[in-house]
């Protein structure tokens, strides 16, 4: 199966994708929870967009968004086979090193606000929805084609995700 390439971003598209990083990083933080993760995210999301491009009729904030939500759960499947593998290995009896770098370390060990740490226990599907709707002000039409989802699902998501966060931001 190959992947559909587009033609290469047009200027215009250039700029709206500029215009749109700050809220795309603010999305990658808000799916991968860690800087560099979202770091990761983020580079590999502009590359993507900058080798494949971007149908001419898409609106490119949409798709860029969409792009990264894809490659993050990407990114999750590719984490739990790496996970299995290890498992097995160590299974099998063979010796695996698995202490954590420096980096997570002390990533692990600085203290998250309330509100971080809240949107953190949110299921990823809400997580999504609300970081969409009320960090980047998206609307729920936007909010539900970005996810592909029906916007009945984005109203409800964000809904439960509300109900959760009430008690902890009280």
């Amino acid at each position: 199966m190959t992947t559909p390439s587009y033609p290469k971003l047009s200027d215009r598209q250039r700029k709206e994708l500029m215009g749109e990083l700050q809220g795309l990083k603010r999305f990658c933080l808000s799916l991968a929870g860690s800087d560099a993760d979202a770091d990761d995210l983020l580079q590999g999301t502009v590359e993507r967009l900058l080798e494949r491009g971007i149908p001419r009729d898409a609106h490119t904030a949409r798709w860029a968004y969409r792009v990264c939500k894809n490659m993050w759960i990407d990114e999750l499947r590719s984490r739990e086979v790496r996970v299995r593998h290890v498992s097995s290995v160590i299974q099998a009896g063979e010796a695996v090193e698995l202490s954590p770098s420096a980096e997570v370390q002390s990533e692990g060990e600085r203290s998250l606000q309330a509100v971080t740490a809240a949107l953190g226990r949110l299921p990823e599907e809400q997580r999504m929805a609300l970081t969409l709707v009320a960090v980047e002000g998206k609307s729920y039409a936007e909010a539900a084609e970005i996810l592909q989802v029906p916007i009945g699902t984005i109203m409800s998501r964000i809904a439960r995700a509300r109900k959760q966060l009430l008690p902890v931001l009280d």
